[in-house]
């Protein structure tokens, strides 16, 4: 389905292969920012080994409160993952992707993963297939990649220092020839066989998403090189994840008390590695099991047993290819309708110079559940979008999470609510627009010199941030081409 809007990609799309490329990416939520508050994924945890140890990592099952890789309820057989995406495909008909994450890693499993794969590509053919891997199996594996159509792959490589020694902080072994090869020996394997990998999948016209997890005292002055080998690899996207390490996960890095990295960190890495490469900010490390919008979880909603018993007859009828296609046509149709509406005010990779005629630029946070509007209560909010505005355009920074949303109501002004959390999270926010937002937490987020605006409420998110920003800082009007 070809984007009928104008890209904000940044794509040249009188190039037939920038059109090729934006074709691929137009309703991927994934690699494409503009899509997904429009446009579903749906991960199947059918990949339980993995064949590298991280020290970021705890692969947990059935642990519903957390929101991290690595995390499922359960683990799903080949045929019972396709008859899931299929029960869930009829019910959230914005359905456009299926990946395999993991529990573990999608080709240490090879034989489920391509299994897998292979029922999707008959069942669902409409669907984009991706998977994620470490990258230590992808030369092996590229030609059953190419075979099922898998035209987006995520690697996940948090260093490029060739001595192994910043790997080997991370990655205590590699499972390597039948054997665990420890240290910066395993380290030096596993950077080989990515960086060998990635360029297979890139030679043969696959869109390649790389991940990188920060970590704090260990490889975030490296991640700027790496930003520089994936451009060299001609790598698609660069996606930078914090590290999460809060010792209830579990990981070597939470219970050695290694810090989480912070917002701020991750926005200074952004920066230093955007120079490079395009980012992806809008990522929520999701599980393997994640289920709906990229920022929410529908997963416990679509347990084994409600599709399980019934046949794939059923199934297919039930998903209804072409009532999805008239449902991705009217989503297009809206698409079309908010870029009109945002007058095309957001740059992507933007420099300061591009955004402000004066370097002066202010970060702007948003409520929302989707759709590109602003139309969410602040006491429903579970994550704020950040974007920085100057008197010329806007860019799309990060989102930032919450542990809990601020319950409204009057009954919560008692201090029982998460508002210290949520100060912290906007404490280098300018101004806050919110469909709703009461008194009492109004006062609490005033105290921080932070401006809460009800007025651009069910309006698109894009134009209303460049006005917001030109209503209380730049007072001239900026006309945008």
């Amino acid at each position: 389905m070809s984007c009928a809007c104008p890209t904000s990609s940044g794509l040249d799309l009188s190039n037939p292969k920038a059109q090729e490329i934006q074709e691929k990416i137009n309703n991927h939520p994934c690699y494409s920012e503009g899509a997904h508050q429009h446009y579903a994924r749906i991960h199947v945890p059918v990949a339980p080994a993995c064949n590298i140890q991280c020290n970021y990592c705890n692969r947990k099952y059935d642990c519903s409160n957390e929101s991290r890789p690595g995390v499922t309820s359960g683990k799903l057989k080949p045929e019972e993952a396709v008859k899931k995406v299929l029960y869930v495909g009829g019910e959230i008909q914005q359905l456009s992707v299926v990946g395999i994450a993991g529990p573990g890693d999608a080709l240490a499993n090879p034989k489920k993963t391509f299994e897998t794969l292979r029922l999707l590509q008959e069942k669902a053919p409409d669907l984009k297939l991706c998977l994620s891997t470490n990258g230590l199996r992808l030369p092996e594996y590229i030609d059953e990649i190419v075979k099922y159509n898998v035209d987006h792959v995520t690697v996940t490589i948090n260093t490029v220092d060739a001595s192994g020694e910043i790997g080997s902080q991370i990655y205590p072994w590699v499972h390597w020839n039948h054997k665990k090869v420890r240290g910066a020996k395993g380290a030096k394997i596993l950077l080989e066989k990515q960086l060998e990998g990635i360029k297979m999948l890139t030679d043969r016209g696959i869109l390649v998403k790389a991940n990188s997890v920060l970590i704090p005292g260990v490889n975030d002055k490296d991640l700027p090189n790496v930003a520089k080998k994936l451009k060299g690899l001609n790598v698609f996207l660069h996606n930078i994840m914090p590290l999460l390490s809060s010792p209830e996960f579990g990981t070597k890095f939470g219970l050695d008390g290694v810090p989480s990295a912070t917002d701020q960190e991750v926005m200074e890495a952004q920066e230093a590695c955007g120079m490079d490469m395009k980012l992806m900010s809008h990522c929520r490390q999701c599980r393997a099991d994640a289920v709906g919008l990229i920022g929410e979880d529908r997963g416990n909603e679509f347990t084994k047993e409600s599709f399980a018993s019934m046949d794939f007859d059923t199934l297919q009828e039930r998903y209804n290819i072409k009532a999805r296609e008239q449902f991705h046509q009217n989503i297009e149709t809206w698409r079309a309708a908010l870029a009109k509406a945002n007058e095309r005010v957001k740059i992507e990779q933007a420099t300061k110079e591009e955004l402000s005629s004066t370097g002066e630029t202010k970060l702007i946070a948003v409520t929302t559940a989707g759709e590109g509007l602003i139309n969410m209560h602040f006491g429903s909010a579970q994550e704020f979008l950040i974007y920085e505005a100057g008197d010329k355009a806007i860019r799309f920074v990060m989102h930032r999470k919450i542990e809990s949303a601020y319950c409204s109501g009057p009954e919560n002004c008692d201090g029982n609510n998460p508002i210290e959390e949520i100060k912290a999270t906007l404490k280098d926010v300018d101004i806050l627009l919110t469909e709703k937002i009461g008194e009492c937490p109004m006062d609490e987020l005033r105290s921080i010199g932070l401006i809460c605006d009800e007025s651009y409420a069910q309006k698109p998110i894009e134009h209303s941030v460049f006005e917001a920003a030109k209503k209380f800082f730049f007072q001239d009007e900026v006309e945008v081409g």
